[in-house]
């Protein structure tokens, strides 16, 4: 399989090219030449199937071409040492809890199959030192950094906005050493990740160092998210609840929702996307005007969603050939305030005991807003709601417990380098 540039001013990449580089050097974003339907039996035989088991067909309708079976194969089940089960919440609304990896976020699963990936095809070349650079404004920082937690010969660098991370998420990519750093940025996250996409461009860096990324522009991270609806799809058809199906996905970058619509475009039954943002609402408005503007993003209780200009924009767009229309006959839109979103779990809490976080609590919304009787619906729970502690608690007034994952990282020291919004001062750091 090739891969190419959204850009489309580059050369067609390698697997192996678009993993290690990122970034394309025009600055475009990787996609593959195509994308494998799987069979209309294969999808039906899901129900009942475990998770690793699902997510290893999938894996090798994207990657098959370019990896040994047994290899994949042993990379998708090193991955995923977990399940992630439907919660029935009320009606016809499902919670998929995609929170059960080391890191308890969604992104777990993406990050650890990145890290056995990219080393894989280090070891393949033989190559030197890679520097992974990842821009975080919360989870993924986190599950980057465990995932690649002492894997030789990769460095990770993690980009935060100070002051803008939760002190749980902080605490499991600032408190672990070894070969990660974190770089505490005085800005946004959009700013964290500017500086994250300049450093592919700058020559002079990239001839000193062998730069990848690990935040969803790249397709090793964003493409094993597609995992996750298969599995949703199969537990929702093992219990009879699988027609008209609807998944509404909490939406920042716009990783998770593009993998699945590559779901979709694999011949996955998924009648619509519903993506739910908070006030950082830039894809929302696009959807309703067809006039894409981003700008600065802002801080809401939602803050791995405060992103005011997503990546993945371009691969939506280029997945349907820029075509408005056809990209609002697969998605419709929602955006909360953070006035909305407490409010929401709060009733969800009063009503049926269940503990939304601030992502979630805007997926549900967004289901309770817009699902239709003939509908099932369901949404993402992209994180544990101890990862955002404080807000929760004040919300409900009440304490919840901090599972015993989460209370192992607060045990660790911060050790945190601060950092400037400028790419000069990036750029040093980084040739030092």
């Amino acid at each position: 399989m090739k891969y190419y540039s959204t850009n489309k001013q580059v050369p067609l990449a390698s697997l192996s090219e678009a993993v290690i580089k990122g970034l394309a050097s025009d600055k475009g974003l990787y996609m593959p030449e195509q994308i494998r339907r799987l069979d209309a039996d294969v999808i039906r035989q899901m129900p009942g199937m475990p998770f690793a088991d699902i997510a290893c067909l999938v894996a090798d309708a994207f990657f098959g071409e370019d990896i040994e079976k047994e290899t994949l194969d042993k990379i998708v089940r090193d991955t995923l040492s977990f399940e992630t089960p439907v919660v029935h919440v009320a009606g016809n609304r499902y919670s998929l809890e995609l929170f059960h990896g080391p890191t308890l976020a969604f992104k777990d699963v993406g990050a650890r199959f990145m890290a056995r990936l990219l080393r894989h095809f280090l070891r393949s070349e033989g190559s030197e030192r890679v520097h992974v650079l990842v821009a975080t404004s919360g989870d993924t920082g986190s599950a980057v950094a465990n995932g690649f937690l002492g894997v030789e010969g990769i460095h990770v660098h993690v980009l935060y906005p100070k002051g803008k991370v939760s002190p749980i998420q902080e605490c499991q990519f600032a408190t672990l050493g070894q070969n990660i750093t974190a770089l505490e940025v005085d800005g946004t996250f959009d700013d964290c990740q500017a500086l994250v996409k300049t450093a592919f461009l700058d020559p002079e860096l990239n001839e000193a160092l062998r730069l990848t990324s690990a935040n969803s522009i790249n397709v090793a991270r964003f493409l094993p998210q597609a995992f996750y609806y298969f599995n949703a799809y199969a537990q929702m058809a093992a219990q009879g609840r699988a027609d008209e199906l609807v998944v509404c996905v909490p939406s920042g970058n716009l990783g998770n929702l593009t993998a699945g619509l590559f779901a979709a475009e694999m011949g996955l039954p998924i009648k619509r996307f519903i993506a739910a943002n908070n006030r950082n609402d830039v894809f929302f408005e696009y959807l309703k005007t067809g006039t894409y503007v981003p700008r600065p993003s802002v801080r809401t209780i939602a803050n791995a969603m405060d992103v005011g200009a997503p990546s993945n924009f371009a691969r939506i767009l280029d997945l349907y050939h820029h075509d408005h229309a056809e990209i609002t006959r697969h998605i419709s839109g929602a955006h909360y305030t953070d006035e909305e979103i407490a409010d929401t779990i709060r009733r969800t809490f009063d009503e049926t005991g269940y503990v939304l976080d601030p992502h979630g609590a805007c997926g549900y919304q967004a289901l309770c807003d817009s699902l239709a009787d003939t509908e099932q619906g369901v949404f993402l729970e992209t994180a544990h709601p101890a990862k955002f502690k404080e807000t929760v608690d004040a919300i409900l007034g009440r304490e919840i417990p901090i599972p015993e994952k989460l209370q192992a990282f607060m045990q660790g020291q911060k050790q945190s380098v601060a950092l400037p919004n400028d790419f000069a001062r990036f750029k040093q750091y980084l040739l030092a």
